[in-house]
């Protein structure tokens, strides 16, 4: 069996559903989505940005033993208590350990990371010391084990150090490093094909003819994919026949994971991509009850899924962050993940209208307001250079007036 093949069978909605809400079409789009990469292992410093396919056990306690997180004088607590205590010679380092243990009243010059002797339990820091001569005077109520890093306290060995599907981040390679890892096992990198349509789409760069304009699309979601950690197979631009568009999804098929297709996604006379879908693979033409973006056919070809984007650059950004994203990270490895909102106060007004999600291009203004981008045109990539995330105004929502509080999603909760 396909391991690409969706868990359901087909991308359908329920039947007699004119405009699907957004909320709908997620939660069919998740129950039909399962991990299709498989495992191999890397080493440490190229595991960046992979998504860990197991958990992985921490190989020693870190740290290994208790050591000082101050620079400043190692006592036991007890024998503090009979102040004033005795400093030896000789002092205690990272990497330096004192070589023999402290007797009760006697003190230790220390210095941050160095193993605690033994003998003792407490750091005195360096600012609360007074010395006089050999004799060391500290503030009342010093608690015991105060500025002492505990054995195991960060990674205990043999404990789950990281669970399976986090995505490594560089804090997470330090954690590993940390607990004794060098190597990691990982997903593979789920390959998305991505591929333009229509007749007028040209390479960036190239001479333009009248009706033709350069392809703002294929860059955008090779970028995407990038930043969501997959690895992007280019299917160039296919002209709008269906010999064309037929041999580039049989080369994504043969070469990806899953295909991001733009344009073509409709049921108009010279959308390709849907009408080969329908007659050589499956598809399901979704209408989605939002603003931009409406139109997005999924289905499968030679067992690929196929995700049909509309053409305009403003709605496949959307839909590509909306629908495309939480499945591609689910297929990786990396689960579902849908954004969460912070809620602002709105900058602007608007009157809304009923059954229709909305995507606004937004960023934040001085006073942490949310404003809008003035135009709402889906072919203008501007407003996505300008906009620092988007408004989400809900299906049902009522008109939004100047100060009303409204779901702020920044395009950093989409991994950008």
């Amino acid at each position: 069996m396909d391991p690409r093949r969706p868990v359901n069978d087909c991308f359908a909605l329920p039947p007699g559903v004119d405009w699907t809400p957004v909320a709908d079409a997620l939660a069919a789009l998740k129950a039909s989505v399962a991990t299709v990469t498989g495992t191999e292992e890397v080493g440490i410093e190229n595991a960046l940005g992979r998504v860990l396919a197991k958990d992985v056990t921490a190989r020693i306690d870190q740290p290994p033993a208790a050591n000082a997180a101050v620079d400043g004088y190692a006592f036991a607590h007890e024998s503090y208590l009979q102040e004033p205590l005795r400093v030896v010679d000789g002092r205690a380092a990272a990497g330096a350990p004192y070589p023999r243990a402290l007797r009760p009243g006697e003190a230790l010059r220390i210095l941050t990371g160095a193993l605690l002797p033994k003998g003792a339990d407490t750091v005195m820091l360096d600012e609360d010391a007074r010395r006089e001569g050999a004799l060391l005077h500290g503030p009342t109520g010093l608690k015991p084990g105060v500025n002492r890093r505990r054995a195991a306290e960060n990674a205990e060995k043999g404990a789950v150090a990281l669970g399976a599907g986090a995505r490594l981040t560089p804090q997470a390679l330090a954690h590993a490093a940390a607990a004794g890892l060098s190597r990691l096992p990982v997903r593979r990198r789920l390959r998305v094909g991505l591929l333009s349509t229509g007749d007028e789409i040209r390479e960036p760069g190239a001479a333009l003819a009248p009706g033709q304009i350069h392809d703002a699309n294929r860059p955008m979601l090779t970028g995407l994919v990038r930043a969501w950690g997959c690895a992007p197979v280019d299917l160039g631009v296919a002209p709008d026949n269906a010999a064309a568009v037929r041999a580039a999804l049989d080369a994504g098929a043969a070469g990806a994971d899953v295909i991001l297709a733009s344009g073509g996604a409709s049921a108009g006379d010279e959308d390709w991509l849907s009408r080969l879908l329908g007659a050589e693979g499956s598809r399901a033409i979704w209408r989605i009850a939002m603003k931009p973006g409406r139109p997005l056919a999924l289905g499968r070809w030679r067992g690929a899924p196929v995700f049909g984007l509309p053409g305009n650059p403003v709605a496949a950004f959307t839909c590509a962050l909306i629908f495309a994203r939480p499945a591609l990270l689910a297929m990786g490895g990396a689960g579902w993940a849908e954004p969460a909102a912070e809620t602002r106060p709105a900058a602007f007004a608007r009157r809304r209208k009923a059954g229709r999600r909305e995507y606004l291009r937004a960023r934040l203004d001085a006073d942490g307001r949310v404003e809008v981008f003035a135009n709402e045109g889906s072919g203008l990539t501007r407003g996505l250079v300008w906009a620092e995330g988007f408004v989400d105004l809900p299906d049902d929502g009522p008109d939004v007036a100047i100060g009303d509080p409204v779901a702020w999603l920044p395009f950093s909760a989409f991994g950008l």
